[in-house]
């Protein structure tokens, strides 16, 4: 039995998508969850993984072009089983002009303009350095241009910027945006204009929690261990499960109660914001939502995210805590009811049993559409989510 590929719904407001290349070619074998395609949406670019094994018998769309959401594009068949005419492939288009050649910097690297895979910080550095990131070998994955690669090159004093390059948009230019912030400007407009936000903040002791994190991550390895937004993601869970009025949408005069926990966590790119969707993370204990957690950073900032890494979100958690933002309030991502805005864990005076002393005290701020619920649910939302992070060994119970 055949199997149809289509181009997939990443979002309630994604219309189409552009396949930008096929893993696999016509006749290839492939195995159930290996990724077989990329397709750029309007938030980024997915792999899509085969629902079922065998043959890619047909390839029906074509790369570089784009179609609406639900539109079949390929056709996966068991081996020797035929295909029925009407998945026949469509024409292939015409094959675009060559690229003119891109002249080579000296020594054959490829001038800056170029796209290279860099974290974000590492182009920050090399721009603020007049470093050329194409000069630079990455030792990340896939070849990624990282943090240590551009320190290594400001010590060696390397790389510099080809003549005429310049690190950056010259002032007074207008710069086009790019299909990720053309989104964010029209989701973000359209969730302040049609959703009542209020907001609420609570400052929580961390003292526990820091004292928690810092024993289990002593007795981890490097790749499993706990970050801050870890913990507060696994308490946000727990918080939501007992609070579903706050894990709805707004939908015309009723509330669509979601019946799983799915949170998004926001990952700054180059191009913009993305958040990753962590599924039933009320189900999870904090190791697995710690390890998952990294799992979709590092598939968000390598351009490795699947078709179920993004959409179906019903609450998102925004950290900036690690660029020292003490507070800050979030703009909800539509159609959810909140978003949590988290600032860094900072050492600060507070009172207790008559005595000032010295703890880390975070502050979080929710944003919640109105129509969906008041201050009073928010308020005791808040107070349960704060009571888990100052008794976080909760937070370890399977």
């Amino acid at each position: 039995m055949s199997t149809d590929v289509i181009m997939p719904a990443l979002g309630f407001d994604m219309t189409e998508g552009l396949l930008v290349r096929w893993l696999k070619n016509e006749g290839d074998p492939v195995v159930k969850g290996q990724a077989i395609a990329e397709i750029e949406t309007d938030k980024a670019t997915v792999e899509i993984e085969a629902t079922a094994a065998g043959i890619l018998a047909r390839i029906i769309v074509h790369a570089g072009e784009t179609v609406p959401v639900g539109t079949l594009i390929g056709v996966i068949a068991e081996a020797g089983e035929g295909v029925a005419a009407g998945s026949a492939p469509a024409p292939a288009p015409p094959a675009p002009p060559p690229p003119a050649p891109v002249p080579e910097a000296g020594d054959g690297a490829v001038p800056s303009r170029a796209r290279v895979k860099a974290s974000p910080v590492a182009r920050k550095m090399a721009g603020e350095a007049g470093l050329d990131l194409s000069r630079i070998k990455g030792t990340g994955p896939d070849g990624r241009v990282v943090e240590r690669d551009v320190q290594a090159a400001i010590a060696a004093g390397s790389a510099p910027a080809p003549s005429g390059v310049p690190a950056g948009p010259a002032p007074g230019a207008a710069v086009p945006l790019n299909r990720m912030r053309k989104t964010i400007a029209r989701r973000m407009t359209e969730s302040k204009a049609s959703a009542p936000h209020f907001y609420i903040t609570v400052e929580i002791n961390m003292d526990d929690a820091m004292k928690m994190r810092e024993q289990l991550n002593a007795l981890a390895p490097e790749a499993e261990r706990i970050s801050v937004n870890d913990l507060v993601v696994a308490a946000a869970a727990r918080t939501l499960a007992r609070f579903p009025v706050m894990n709805a949408s707004y939908r015309e005069d009723n509330l669509e109660m979601h019946p799983q926990v799915n949170i998004g966590i926001v990952v700054a790119l180059d191009e913009g914001l993305i958040p990753p969707v962590l599924r039933d993370a009320d189900k999870k204990p904090l190791k697995r939502i710690a390890a998952e957690s990294r799992a979709l950073a590092e598939r968000a900032r390598t351009n490795k995210l699947r078709t179920d890494d993004l959409g179906g979100g019903t609450f998102t958690v925004s950290n900036l805590g690690m660029f020292d933002v003490d507070e800050f309030i979030a703009i909800i991502n539509p159609p959810e009811a909140a978003i949590l805005a988290v600032g860094a864990v900072t050492r600060r005076p507070v009172a207790a049993a008559g005595e000032v002393r010295i703890a880390p005290l975070m502050k979080t701020t929710l944003s919640v559409d109105h129509r969906v619920a008041d201050g009073a649910q928010a308020a005791r939302f808040l107070q349960e989510f704060k009571k888990l992070l100052e008794n976080p060994v909760t937070l370890l119970a399977e």
